[in-house]
């Protein structure tokens, strides 16, 4: 009878270790989560700062170029120039998107989500 008693509590300790690593299993799955989002939306503030940054500087150089250019062909076929140029861009990444943009965009999450 002693040893089904001592048996009965180790049952019970042995159930109740089980309850509490799965608590502690749930606790670090909800945490891992969380730092994952977090890291996600500080890499998109990020990027949403430089593309800012990159467009305004983008914005004065592309109105420097052109207004230097101007001196030589006059403004309006200036501006025209420059934004030939920037047609000619946007075709190159919209050729290029999977190999730019996609395929390291997507090697980048899926390492820091499933790090």
């Amino acid at each position: 009878m002693l040893s089904s008693d001592k048996n009965i509590e180790t049952i019970t300790q042995l159930v109740e270790m089980v309850k509490h690593n799965f608590e502690l299993r749930k606790e670090y799955a909800k945490l891992d989560i969380v730092e994952k989002i977090v890291r996600l939306l500080s890499a998109i503030a990020l990027a949403v700062t430089l593309a800012i940054i990159l467009a305004i500087s983008l914005f004065f150089l592309s109105a420097a170029f052109a207004v230097w250019l101007s001196q030589f062909t006059g403004l309006v076929l200036s501006l025209v120039i420059v934004a030939g140029i920037y047609l000619l861009l946007l075709l190159m990444v919209y050729g290029s998107r999977k190999s730019w943009i996609e395929r390291p965009l997507v090697k980048y999450l899926s390492r820091m989500l499933l790090n």
